[in-house]
């Protein structure tokens, strides 16, 4: 069994796609005993895992270390207790599992190893967080989970410059935008390459295949519904195309015009199923629900706001969508992971409760926010010269 997945490794690590390290890649305690990065299809887990499996094989014996992925053929069998167990007897020290969830008892194996081989490190992927999440109750106390995004605009030009480019806290952009904005403007022109992200820029693998991009990312959308959500008894295969049919009709509305009774009418499912689906495209990583801060209900049972994950997957779907929409979807990707966001009473978000932000082009005037304390306007425009206008295009150097 070793032979094989020793083989299967080489040919993996001779693959890594890029030597370019990602922001979790230092924001991850790797003494950990156990730990797990969720993220959806093609954000680039698999890359990170490999890059800290080539750093082990550099820095001890190449036998103390073993990758091998749930996402092959020939691996689906593997018990996992088991290969801890025997990978443990050899003298073995991490083992780096990808797309855990393929495998029927992770949770429970995972508890076991944890339990019983406590010198034994793991590190493991899911592309579906929903099931990562479902198991926490058995895995609690035991697994440190990290949720990796897609790239950062930041992180996109860093990759198509070949450039070093800092990040910032969301309260230094709102202290020091007009500053950041000239010292960054020494480096490139601030929407040169703008469109470019939103278009195409959010997944690695833009940067190897990008004549294919939209198709490869029409396939993660088919895989992630098709094969992981269904899969795991999320939902019946068939009302695959139910999800597909909802995905389309958010890429085709106003946020602010959602209408969940008529959505639901529109998919052919009742309001309680809708309201799962959401939440399984949520974790899957096709959609982003933003709650409100009008009511103390759920964010995920009641969403006053549905968004899709990023602005990529409108240009998959090839629709006709408001750049409007565009702005707030950008805007939500690079915060959500980072801070609590609630749409507001009075502009478009709330950010930690605290700061409220109104997304707008250029033209956008303070009339909605006049009032509030702690607001800023978030202006579709290179630079701007106002303390409490702050370019869009900075919220992609928060991470």
């Amino acid at each position: 069994m070793f032979d094989n997945l020793r083989k299967l490794e080489k040919r993996v690590l001779k693959e890594i796609p890029s030597a370019y390290k990602r922001y979790l890649h230092f924001s991850i305690d790797f003494h950990s005993q156990m730990i797990g990065i969720v993220g959806a299809r093609g954000v680039g887990k698999t890359t990170l895992l490999l890059q800290y499996l080539k750093e082990l094989k550099e820095q001890k014996e190449a036998y103390k270390s073993l990758y091998f992925s749930y996402d092959y053929p020939t691996n689906v069998d593997i018990k996992l207790l088991e290969l801890a167990e025997e990978f443990y007897k050899i003298g073995g020290e991490f083992l780096i599992i990808d797309e855990i969830h393929k495998y029927k008892d992770f949770a429970l194996d995972l508890k076991a190893i944890y339990d019983f081989y406590p010198q034994l490190k793991v590190i493991f992927t899911g592309s579906c967080a929903t099931s990562i999440y479902n198991a926490q109750a058995d895995l609690s106390r035991r697994v440190v989970l990290y949720s990796m995004n897609g790239l950062s605009y930041r992180e996109f030009l860093e990759l198509k410059l070949s450039i070093k480019l800092p990040h910032y806290s969301l309260q230094e952009l709102l202290e020091n935008h007009i500053s950041i904005a000239d010292t960054l403007s020494k480096d490139f022109l601030a929407l040169e390459y703008f469109q470019e992200y939103l278009t195409f820029g959010y997944y690695p693998f833009y940067f190897r295949e990008k004549n294919q991009c939209l198709k490869q990312l029409n396939a993660i959308i088919n895989q992630t519904i098709d094969i992981d959500l269904v899969k795991l008894g999320l939902v019946k295969a068939s009302f695959t195309n139910k999800l597909k049919k909802l995905l389309l009709i958010i890429s085709e509305s106003n946020p602010f015009e959602l209408n969940i009774t008529k959505i639901a009418t529109n998919v052919e499912v009742s309001r309680n199923t809708l309201y799962a689906y959401l939440h399984h495209l949520d974790k899957g990583g096709l959609l982003n629900i933003v709650g409100s801060t009008k009511k103390g209900i759920s964010k995920l049972s009641k969403p006053e706001k549905l968004y899709l994950n990023n602005t990529n997957i409108f240009y998959a779907f090839a629709t006709e969508s408001k750049i409007g929409t565009i702005r707030e979807t950008f805007f939500v990707s690079q915060l959500k992971h980072l801070h609590s966001i609630e749409v507001s009473d009075k502009g478009d978000f709330l950010l930690d409760k605290k700061h409220t932000f109104e997304v707008g082009g250029n033209a956008k005037s303070f009339q909605q926010i006049k009032d509030m304390p702690n607001s800023y306007l978030v202006i579709d425009t290179d630079f701007t010269e106002n303390p409490y206008k702050v370019p869009l295009w900075l919220f992609g150097f928060l991470y």
